[in-house]
């Protein structure tokens, strides 16, 4: 089971990644070494998720996410509320 999920960094943008942990992979994040981007932005908060079955349907979706402009991620989170899949 994987997980797409979006969180909040410091300087206010909106992170998205997969994982198949999502409490582990927040706390890294938070740690410091859950990857440079927010390494260097520091973590506030867990903003959205999504659940998928694969490995594959959560890097499509991941991609996708990051194609869209940071107003439809924000319709996202305030109208998609969390949605397991």
């Amino acid at each position: 089971m994987y997980f797409v999920y979006l969180i909040q960094c410091k300087d206010s943008t909106i992170y998205t990644g997969i994982t198949t942990n999502i409490e582990r992979r927040f706390n890294e994040h938070k740690t410091g070494i859950g990857g440079y981007y927010t390494k260097a932005r520091k973590v506030i908060k867990l903003l959205y998720s999504e659940q998928y079955p694969n490995r594959s349907s959560a890097l499509k979706r991941e991609a996708q996410i990051k194609g869209w402009r940071r107003e439809k991620k924000l319709n996202l989170i305030k109208f998609g509320k969390i949605r397991l899949r």
